[in-house]
């Protein structure tokens, strides 16, 4: 995705909830997490008591790995689950695909098997396209699928197409894997629990996110099928997302899951996306070469702009331009996006 880059503050960014800073809650949990003397590598009591939340939120027979980022979160999730001979089936929109550098490749030593998907979200007619060969030396074998769960097109899978795809997978003795970085959101869209999206619907691991939502930096592997994932103790190690003050990562799990903050969080942020999401839509009545491509279900808006539009905007709001196709461009709302900073993003593309 081209982005403009700036370092002044004053400017509003739409560009990435990832440019947001840290929600004032969270802050909090980690200075209170500074206080004297823990033991290292997750033996503190703040990863004790996010092992526990873990159980809570997503069933008893969930384990909680802590991490540092997202990137990490997905590779050490499915080198977990996949043997060396292991592929993923994932859409060609998948931010495991497009977005990470080839890290499930030359750090994970996964085969990735993409589809094209109209609307970033795979279906188990979609998983068989790639979802064949088991046996064949000659082919990667196919033992994961993974998906965006919000998809890198803003769209959310329901509980329903969840469990459609967990039942295909494991049918063929595969695994089911969420890319969960904006987990929150599509729960807060859909009304449901975090387990409703995940445990319920039959999942294996799910890379659960933070940083999307309002943490500083800090990430989470679940791991929901017991016996699912193998050597994540060593491998997490390996993968260099082993933190030594890990109270400092669970501290921030912990504020942002124990309570009810990612819900509030990722409702506030789904709002704002469907506040600009209506406006540009009005925009659209008068100008048809403004519209709204995908629909708005989490907190991410994908508007097709007339290139004049998107640069005049540009020049007081940050906000790229989408690779997929030429004059798409992403619009990220966060928990700290106001009314306002819509509004005023709305004026400047209407001119």
């Amino acid at each position: 995705m081209t982005q403009t880059n700036s370092s002044s503050a004053a400017t509003r960014s739409f560009a990435s909830d990832n440019w947001a800073g840290v929600h004032p809650e969270v802050l909090d949990a980690i200075v209170a997490a500074n206080a004297g003397y823990e033991p290292a590598y997750g033996g503190d009591s703040h990863t004790a008591q996010f092992h526990a939340l873990a159980k809570e939120l997503f069933g008893v027979h969930a384990e909680a790995v802590p991490v540092l980022n997202g990137t990490g979160a997905n590779v050490l999730a499915l080198q977990a689950i996949l043997p060396r001979w292991g592929a993923v089936i994932c859409a060609r929109t998948a931010h495991i695909n497009c977005d990470e550098t080839g890290a499930p490749e030359k750090t994970g030593g996964l085969k990735l098997l993409t589809v094209d998907t109209p609307d970033g979200k795979l279906t188990p007619e979609l998983v068989a396209r790639e979802a064949w060969g088991w046996g064949n030396a000659h082919r990667a074998q196919p033992l994961a699928v993974s998906i965006s769960q919000v998809t890198e097109l803003g769209t959310c899978y329901t509980a329903d197409e969840i469990r459609a795809l967990a039942d295909q997978a494991h049918e063929h003795g595969m695994l089911l894997h969420v890319d969960g970085s904006r987990l929150g959101n599509a729960a807060a869209h859909l009304g449901a629990s975090l387990a409703e999206l995940t445990t319920d619907a039959g999942v294996d691991i799910v890379s659960l996110g933070g940083t999307k939502n309002g943490l500083m930096g800090a990430e989470a592997i679940i791991v929901l099928t017991p016996g699912a994932a193998q050597g994540m103790e060593f491998l997490r190690k390996m993968n260099l997302q082993l933190a030594s003050k890990m109270r400092f990562i669970s501290a921030q799990l912990n504020a942002l899951y124990e309570g009810d903050l990612w819900r509030r969080s990722a409702t506030h942020a789904n709002a704002m996306a469907a506040r600009l999401a209506a406006g540009i839509e009005a925009l659209g009545a008068a100008d048809s070469a403004i519209r709204i491509a995908q629909p708005v279900e989490s907190n991410a808006v994908f508007a097709l702009l007339p290139q004049g539009v998107a640069v005049r905007a540009q020049a007081d709001f940050r906000f790229g331009e989408w690779p997929t196709e030429p004059g798409l461009y992403r619009l990220m709302c966060a928990f700290d996006t106001r009314e306002e900073d819509v509004d005023a993003l709305l004026a400047a593309l209407a001119g």
